[in-house]
């Protein structure tokens, strides 16, 4: 084992004995290192931080253990584990600061390895997900550019249309920059943010992870002061934890990711916390739970109860937040569920400008728009729900459909669509997205609306052309369009589709009304 002592009452704690193990370690002489101070090994890499706390537990006389990048005398780096403390004689008094020092590159390589494995298995989980989101941006970047050039003798329709178009396409670049940043294999320094705000902008992602059978839920403390963390680490550190809390409802359910604030001085002790406020994020899971054998070793690297995967979810969760300054707490009991807390210190300031500032700049955003209905649409009965889980799609869909003077209803999920069906009646047309969030996707909608009225046209949109279920192919009973689309092919197809309805129901006895397209 490599071992130093230095001598802290001589000026710059100098180095006063060495061994050969040490020698063989970093491939100095002896006589190149005795009256020098520990700080020859760092260079250019070594992290700051690091050093900053090995100087302040010598300041504070107290022993401190710490993985730090030093380098040979050759300048070849390696990973050191560090391990020093102080020597007191019998009245207290410091003589010396041991060190003995461990070569753990391998390790720290290994485990840079796994870390890399998890977020690209994270990101695979992603990829459909993400081609549903860009083809909606597609689209409404598209939609929105073709309206701008229908509408150029209006000059503030125009810019109202590129500006919607600029807007997607920036969340096309933040999604871009997000994967980009999560996939990256260097370290990024922590920053001040507030974790109500990084949840909101990442949850889009994280709803693609946990896929249709889990409901995820956001109960976010207003208010909610800032701390400082790597925010894609963070990122890292809650998909980890809402993989294992999907993995534990293998038939769904639902998950809660909730904030807020920590001053129980009791609990804080246990965990030894500095008296204070924290934050805290949890993720509340019904699943299966832990008993409490497994709960005591699930931060345990390489642990897994699963039949695949590494054991290295919580572990690499648990150094995360070791490593902010911060707590994890492990609440579950067998058949009730579980819970984690990620509990950390609070940045110097206050998170509520910034908060306050993001929430202001959404406005009325997500709002649904106006029924706006033409006496003309209402005498005609041309009456097209549209159903698409994008506000941004189903917005633009819903403004053309109503310039043309189409009724629109318009509805963000299968189930809300029915509620609108069973409160306004018989529908002219049906036009969803396949691919919706929750229990019922675009061909199930159309499959109940079709067993309400049998003969209502159906077109069905969607980004995954070569995966249609066999009921949705083209050449069956519903019309399919590829997004993005253009709207002037959407109007083509329900002015059509309308048609072919219209002369259905003027050969029958039913209807007794002349649609026109």
């Amino acid at each position: 084992m490599p071992m130093v002592l230095t001598d802290p009452n001589q000026p710059d704690n100098p180095i006063v004995f060495v061994n050969n193990a040490f020698l063989d370690l970093t491939l100095y002489r002896e006589e190149e290192v005795l009256g020098r101070n520990c700080r020859l090994l760092q260079g250019e890499q070594t992290d700051p931080a690091t050093v900053a706390e090995l100087r302040a537990a010598v300041a504070e006389q107290r022993a401190v253990a710490v993985d730090i990048l030093n380098y040979k005398a050759d300048g070849r780096p390696f990973w050191n584990g560090l391990f020093a403390g102080p020597v007191f004689d019998q009245e207290g008094k410091l003589l010396y600061w041991f060190a003995s020092q461990m070569d753990i590159t391998r390790r720290r390589v290994s485990e840079q390895s796994y870390l890399q494995a998890q977020k690209m298995e994270a990101i695979g989980q992603l990829t459909a997900g993400l081609a549903h989101d860009f083809n909606n941006l597609l689209q409404v970047v598209a939609g929105n550019l073709e309206v701008a050039t229908a509408t150029v003798h209006d000059p503030e329709a125009t810019l109202a249309s590129i500006a919607r178009a600029q807007l997607a396409g920036e969340k096309a670049s933040k999604l871009t920059q997000q994967l980009l940043t999560f996939a990256r294999k260097q370290r990024l320094e922590p920053k001040r943010l507030n974790l109500n705000s990084l949840v909101v902008e990442f949850s889009d992602m994280l709803v693609r992870t946990l896929g249709d059978g889990v409901d995820l839920h956001l109960d976010l403390k207003p208010g909610l002061p800032a701390c400082t963390l790597d925010a894609t680490h963070m990122e890292m550190a809650l998909l980890n934890v809402l993989i294992n809390a999907r993995d534990a409802m293998p038939d769904g359910g639902r998950v809660t990711i909730a904030t807020s604030t920590m001053v129980d001085s009791e609990r804080l002790e246990r965990h030894g916390l500095a008296p204070g406020t924290y934050v805290v994020i949890c993720v509340i899971d019904k699943g299966q739970g832990m008993p409490p054998e497994v709960a005591q070793r699930a931060i345990e690297p390489f642990f897994t109860t699963k039949g695949p995967g590494t054991g290295l979810g919580l572990a690499m969760v648990h150094g995360f937040v070791q490593q902010s300054h911060g707590r994890l707490e492990i609440d579950s009991m067998p058949g009730e569920g579980t819970t984690i807390r990620m509990i950390f210190p609070l940045a110097q300031q206050s998170g509520m400008e910034i908060l306050a500032d993001r929430l202001a700049g959404k406005g009325a955003r997500g709002m649904g728009a106006p029924m706006s209905w033409t006496p003309e649409a209402i005498l005609g009965r041309r009456t097209i729900l549209v159903v698409d889980d994008s506000h941004d799609v189903r917005e633009l869909a819903e403004n053309h459909l109503r310039e043309l003077g189409y009724r629109v209803l318009a509805a963000q999920s299968g189930e809300e669509a029915m509620e609108l069906i069973e409160r306004y009646g018989d529908i002219d047309l049906l036009f969803s997205d396949i691919i919706m969030p929750g229990g019922m996707n675009g061909v199930r909608l159309a499959e109940l609306v079709r067993a309400r009225q049998p003969e209502v046209p159906v077109i069905l949109a969607t980004g995954y052309m070569s995966e249609l279920p066999d009921a949705a192919r083209p050449g069956a009973t519903y019309t399919t369009m590829a997004k993005p689309y253009r709207l002037a092919d959407l109007a083509e197809r329900v002015r059509l589709a309308l048609k072919t309805e219209a002369r259905t129901a003027s050969r029958g006895s039913a209807h007794g009304f002349q649609h026109e397209g």
